[in-house]
């Protein structure tokens, strides 16, 4: 038996008036998915326990079949772990943004315009970053580059300041308020603020800025954490793994879990990501490997924009992903069950994440059931009264185990 996770960041939602009263999974032309569903398992998921915030590192975690409540020491980290970044125990992380604030004196005056920079690019990116790590490292801060707007920051020695914000969480909302204040964050902010200070009138930004892009005014700190220590995904289920995603957090993970971590030629993290290379890269590892996660970060990154049509647009891509891993798979006469569905909601009026439950399809081509859905959404999903308590609950049904 073959197993494959496809996953669609932040794929469901609300119902949108001006949508008509829909959700983009309603919406979305996905008539592969939604065949599925009069053959397989459909019901919702709890992929983010009570108490816990709904970041994909959790949500993520939970669907992969780890309890975050266990195992969770932070999202940074895991990030970390991708980068390449030897941590020791007493380092703390954050994740830095490179983010666009408008352009009041007072930092804390600004208001939060765009949480990636205008999704800079990762060229543009490496070099601020390089140019920020030279002005700001020091003994006990070290600035990483990463992929796009995501970077990290590791501190020696370090403390956890616990009041750091998403910047996603506040887009289009002034700062003033969501500054940290305490005396560790104090120093994040500090950082912050020099880092504004440097990228003023950096040549890259003046580039952007000419050709009508958004600057990376300032770095923002967020998802601190401290070295984790997860279980390898072999001795948790016995399967051989592998993990494709473009985005740090994906690949930390999938390293950290002993996963073999594929790239993808085009993998952007992005609804212009290559959708149908991730799914061909699925394949591939499937002749050798017996579990496969294969992670869509564009429903996510629409969902924060605001961005209706390339939200139904990304879904309607994933639809041919899992058309191509199904029918691959049963080409090669092989047995198999797909899991679908996303990590978490990120509601396009909200702009960030949810803790609400999320649909799912659980499909083993060796046993297929009535599913009672009409399609893939949230309403049908719930309809069928089927509930998952827990992503690691979710997994072990998966899985058979």
């Amino acid at each position: 038996m073959k197993y494959a996770v496809i996953l669609g960041d932040g794929m469901a939602d609300y119902p949108q008036e001006f949508l008509g009263g829909k959700t983009p999974l309603d919406l979305a032309k996905k008539p592969f998915i939604d065949g599925l569903c009069k053959v397989s398992e459909v019901g919702l998921c709890k992929t983010v326990a009570d108490g816990l915030k709904p970041g994909s590192d959790v949500a993520n975690l939970s669907v992969l079949g780890y309890d975050p409540k266990e195992c969770y020491t932070g999202r940074s980290p895991l990030e970390a772990a991708s980068i390449g970044i030897a941590l020791k125990d007493t380092d703390v992380t954050a994740r830095a943004n490179l983010v666009t604030l408008s352009d009041e004196e007072n930092f804390a005056d600004k208001t939060m315009i765009d949480y990636s920079a205008g999704e800079i690019s990762t060229a543009e990116a490496k070099v601020l970053i390089n140019y920020l790590a030279e002005k700001l490292n020091d003994g006990k801060y070290r600035l990483y580059s990463g992929v796009s707007y995501r970077h990290c920051l590791v501190v020696d020695n370090g403390k956890i300041a616990g009041d750091l914000t998403p910047p996603h969480d506040i887009t289009g909302k002034p700062v003033k308020g969501h500054l940290p204040t305490s005396e560790t964050g104090k120093e994040y902010l500090a950082l912050m603020e020099r880092s504004a200070e440097l990228l003023k009138n950096h040549p890259v930004n003046l580039l952007r800025i000419k050709a009508g892009k958004r600057p990376a005014s300032s770095l923002w700190f967020w998802g601190e954490g401290t070295k984790p220590k997860l279980q390898s995904f072999k001795e948790r289920y016995g399967l051989n793994g592998a993990m494709i995603s473009a985005v740090d957090l994906l690949k930390g993970i999938g390293k950290l879990t002993g996963m073999r971590v594929i790239e993808v030629e085009g993998a952007t993290g992005n609804y212009d990501t290559n959708f149908q290379g991730k799914a061909n890269a699925a394949l591939d590892a499937l002749k050798t490997d017996d579990f496969v996660y294969i992670h869509m970060e564009a429903p996510d990154e629409c969902g924060h924009h605001g961005d209706a049509e390339h939200k139904i647009y990304s879904i309607e891509q994933i639809d041919g992903v899992v058309k191509t891993i199904a029918e691959g798979l049963k080409a090669r006469g092989e047995d198999f069950s797909l899991l679908i569905l996303p990590d978490h909601p990120t509601p396009l009026n909200v702009m960030t994440h949810v803790s609400d439950p999320v649909p799912y399809i659980l499909y083993n081509s060796a046993k297929t059931e009535n599913g009672g859905a009409e399609k893939y959404c949230e309403t049908e999903a719930a309809k069928t009264g089927v509930f998952a308590d827990s992503g690691v609950s979710l997994m072990r049904k998966f899985l058979g185990k």
